[in-house]
């Protein structure tokens, strides 16, 4: 993980350690000079520049609205252009963090969802309302990975999607059919309008997501 807190968030999955840099000491989110400097090295200036850009944004937003939390943080990763695996990184299927995201400056669907995730979790919103959920997109005819944001158990969900840039809720996309939902702590059999069936020891079969948590731990770039 790259991004870190005075504020300590915890979940199941996701540490975040605390390193020291930054020249804002009132800020509350940093990136040590050691990252910041590698993926510089790896990516380019230009990918360090949107590192940076992205602890801006999440400083500007400690103390925003839970909403607008949602719609910048969508909105800034979906600037990154979609480019398939195969294309990126030679392989049908990879999950990146969201320093290869964003030093790639490219990336799938699985990639906007999870960078989406993980910064709103650092941002303060609990992990219990927001689903990484798998749909079919009936418009493209393939399977399709978006974020979606649950504002009480019982609400239909919001969609943060990279096809469809604005944030809806889920009965207003009917392109997307549900398959399945989960995050740290849960996988569910998804339904139309909510979370549907809780799957027993769901999160022991997503491998996807536990490799991811493993990079983002080992600080991947």
């Amino acid at each position: 993980m790259f991004f870190y807190t005075k504020r300590i968030l915890l979940s199941s999955f996701l540490i975040l350690f605390v390193f020291s840099l930054s020249n804002a000491s009132n800020d509350d989110f940093f990136i040590d000079k050691q990252t910041v400097d590698k993926v510089e090295a790896k990516y380019g200036t230009f990918a360090k520049n949107r590192v940076l850009a992205l602890i801006k944004l999440m400083n500007s937003l400690k103390d925003a609205s839970e909403e607008e939390k949602l719609i910048q943080v969508n909105n800034f990763f979906n600037q990154v252009p979609y480019q398939s695996d195969e294309e990126t990184w030679g392989v049908k299927d990879y999950w990146a963090t969201r320093l290869e995201f964003l030093g790639k400056d490219r990336g799938d669907c699985e990639d906007y969802a999870t960078a989406k995730y993980f910064t709103l979790q650092q941002l303060g919103v609990k992990t219990e309302k927001m689903y990484l959920t798998y749909v079919k997109a009936t418009k493209q005819k393939i399977a399709h990975m978006v974020l979606t944001y649950f504002k009480t158990k019982t609400s239909i969900p919001l969609v943060l999607d990279n096809y469809d840039t604005r944030i809806l809720p889920a009965n207003k996309r009917p392109d997307l059919i549900p398959v399945y939902s989960f995050n740290g702590d849960s996988l569910y059999v998804a339904k139309q309008k909510g979370l549907g069936e809780e799957v027993p020891s769901g999160n022991t079969k997503n491998k996807k997501w536990l490799n991811l948590i493993q990079d983002i731990r080992r600080n991947k770039i």
